[in-house]
């Protein structure tokens, strides 16, 4: 049932110390169905050369030049995703860029301009999009990918990644993508045969987990592997914080021009399908680091949730509050709780115990207090800019990054959690990943009619 995944939008180390095609305003986007087989074999046919082939598309070793496309052209698009690349490394040109919406990308090109700007970096030698390299529409993905690319990014809504990563890698194209990588066990396993393929052909996969090069963070994780508290015996992962009441405001109040297709998708936050809810689109951050310092995935989980602030329309069927229980391999128990409600005391950290000691991390510090005091006091870089100079610096240097399980894992691990949350039911880890039939798209991508699915009601909603 999973449907084509068409474009939508959510130095090498810093210091921290086709034409467009023209639409009317007044109009619908020109609703096209697309199918997945077609779109894969399309986007394969355009650039199916492997990174090993003599191929336009592969990055040549030696060259100063890094040529990038961007798929998705919303905020994260065009702020951190292409400026934070563009400040990782010399010789970053974006060449090509794509949105399923024809005001994304008309806007574009300014907020990129003046974000590079921004960022004092040199706008003419980086900004090299024309018109004949600027699309829009549901098949500007594969339109992008077919530019003369040495890396895609892609920053497009999470439903929509599995299919446009399987595209990028067939066409030759190393990738950046934007966490979390799908919002459903079938996009799951979709993402990671296809990074098991970009393996084989020697290219770089790097996910947008990017507290995982905080060095404050690998410092104490390191110390953790090592024994610094003992086994880890419990622990607990929180991130509480405002209800993004007011994101995208243009798009809050329904235009009448708008499908319920178009609509959904203009504020893909607050919607499951689009974005996982929450705890996928955003604390997977966070429990991506729970996984790292236990060291895999958990074996078993159980959640609840709900919504009683987030209530009216412009919210989709999103809930506002989580919380869980997960359960790793060595049998220690690591508590989730994750809000988004404005007003509320804020949080966001992670904390172990073991038998000797405590460890308490969040995204700024990092210590251990128990039988070995330790408190991290080295240099720090800015983590989202250095995930682009380890990708770039990959490419270059013939050795691939591939991070597409991990980030696959920890996806998982947040829509195991919501899955639970949502149908009331505990789940073990085996059972999500291999035999749970879960898949959220609709039947057709096209503009239309779409009812907004009902807000789930725990020990209701069917487990699938």
């Amino acid at each position: 049932m999973r449907q084509p995944r068409p474009v939508g939008r959510h130095e090498n180390s810093i210091t921290v110390k086709g034409p467009v095609m023209q639409q009317e305003s007044n109009k619908q986007p020109e609703s096209r169905g697309v199918s997945r087989r077609g779109f894969i074999k399309t986007s394969a046919a355009v650039g199916a050369a492997s990174l090993f082939a003599a191929s336009r598309y592969a990055y040549a070793q030696g060259s100063d030049t890094i040529r990038v496309g961007l798929i998705g052209c919303g905020g994260r698009g065009t702020g951190a995703g292409i400026i934070d690349c563009a400040t990782s490394s010399k010789g970053v040109e974006l060449v090509a860029i794509g949105d399923l919406f024809q005001d994304h990308v008309d806007t574009a090109p300014a907020r990129i301009k003046h974000n590079l700007a921004g960022r004092k970096l040199p706008v003419d030698e980086i900004y090299k999009v024309t018109p004949e390299t600027t699309f829009a529409g549901w098949d500007a993905c594969e339109k992008v990918i077919a530019c003369d690319l040495d890396m895609v990014i892609l920053t497009t809504p999470p439903y929509f990644r599995p299919m446009q990563f399987k595209a990028a890698i067939a066409a030759g194209k190393h990738v950046f993508t934007e966490k979390p990588i799908a919002v459903d066990p079938a996009g799951v396993r979709d993402f990671i045969a296809t990074s098991k393929k970009a393996e084989e052909k020697g290219l770089s996969v790097m996910p947008g987990t990017q507290m995982r090069r905080a060095r404050h963070i690998m410092a104490i994780v390191e110390r953790l592997h090592e024994g610094g508290i003992g086994e880890v015996l419990a622990g607990q992962c929180v991130r509480r914080g405002g209800g993004l009441m007011g994101w995208y405001p243009e798009a809050m109040e329904r235009k009448p021009e708008w499908s319920d297709m178009e609509w959904q998708l203009r504020r893909w936050l607050f919607v499951t399908w689009l974005s996982g809810d929450f705890i996928v689109e955003q604390h997977v951050h966070n429990l991506d680091l729970v996984n790292w310092v236990m060291g895999g995935p958990p074996v078993q989980c159980v959640a609840q949730g709900g919504r009683q602030v987030r209530t009216g329309p412009a919210y989709g069927n999103v809930f506002d509050h989580f919380a869980g229980e997960y359960e790793y391999a060595n049998g220690a128990r690591i508590g989730y709780l994750g809000v988004q409600t404005d007003g509320v005391s804020g949080r966001c950290d992670q904390r172990f115990v073991g038998p000797k000691g405590r460890a308490h991390f969040d995204f700024g510090i990092a210590r251990i207090d128990g039988d070995a005091p330790w408190t991290y006091e080295g240099e720090s870089v800015e983590p989202a800019v250095q995930e682009y100079a380890d990708l770039i610096a990959g490419i270059r240097e013939g050795k691939p990054i591939n991070e597409g399980v991990q980030v696959a894992e920890s996806t998982m691990t947040a829509i195991m959690a919501r899955m639970s949350a949502y149908t009331g039911r505990a789940l073990k880890w085996d059972w999500v990943m291999k035999a749970s039939e879960l898949d959220l798209g609709p039947e057709k991508l096209e503009f239309g009619d779409l009812p907004l699915e009902s807000v789930a009601l725990p020990g209701t909603t069917k487990l699938i």
